[in-house]
């Protein structure tokens, strides 16, 4: 199981978020570091990789022990490109 960090951003973006949508954004990020499963796709141009959660994406790095969420937020037309 890798260990999941939330960037200072991440967390507060995670916090605002409403309490059902908090849940579903966490149970994914769990079931992604004990399995390796989800919605996983790798940002073109870039180091990142997103993890869709219905309306949600959580934007992320990782390595072979950590995943670090950089940003939690609804998908819009700016999600990818503020990061």
């Amino acid at each position: 199981m890798k260990t999941i960090i939330y960037s200072q951003q991440a967390s507060k973006q995670f916090d605002a978020l409403p309490v059902d949508a908090r849940q579903r954004i966490s149970d994914a990020l769990d079931s992604y570091a004990i399995s390796g499963l989800g919605d996983i796709k790798r940002l073109t141009g870039r180091q990142d990789y997103r993890l869709r959660v219905g309306q949600y994406r959580v934007i992320f790095d990782e390595d072979q022990t950590t995943i670090i969420a950089v940003y939690i937020g609804r998908r819009t037309s700016g999600t990818y490109s503020r990061n």
